[in-house]
C-alpha cells in the first residue's frame, strides 16, 4: 500500500494561523492575570475583602480608650473565682 502525501488546502493553513494566533493571545492573558496575581500577593499590603462589616484597621483612632486590667478576672461561680476569694478571705 502506498501512502501519497496529503495537500493541504489553503483554507486549513489561514485556520491554522488563526488558531496559532489565538493561542498566542490566550497565553498572553494568562501570564498577565498570573503575573498580577503574583504582583498583589508578593507586595505585602493589608488585603481585606468587602464583607459589608467595619473593619478595625479602616476605623479612626479612639482618642481616649477604655482603661485595660492588668490581670484577668475570672467569672464568678468558676474554680478560679472561687479558689482566688479563698485566697483573699485567708489574708
Amino acid at each position: 500500500m502506498v501512502m501519497l502525501p496529503q495537500v493541504e488546502h489553503e483554507l486549513h493553513k489561514r485556520r491554522r494561523s488563526r488558531n496559532i494566533g489565538l493561542l498566542v493571545v490566550l497565553l498572553g492573558f494568562v501570564a498577565l492575570v498570573f503575573g498580577l496575581s503574583v504582583v498583589k500577593i508578593t507586595q505585602g499590603d493589608m488585603m481585606q475583602g468587602y464583607d459589608h462589616r467595619p473593619r478595625p484597621s479602616m476605623l479612626p483612632a479612639d482618642p481616649n480608650p477604655p482603661a485595660r486590667n492588668p490581670a484577668p478576672v475570672a467569672a464568678p461561680g468558676t474554680p478560679a473565682a472561687v479558689q482566688g476569694g479563698a485566697e483573699e478571705a485567708g489574708r
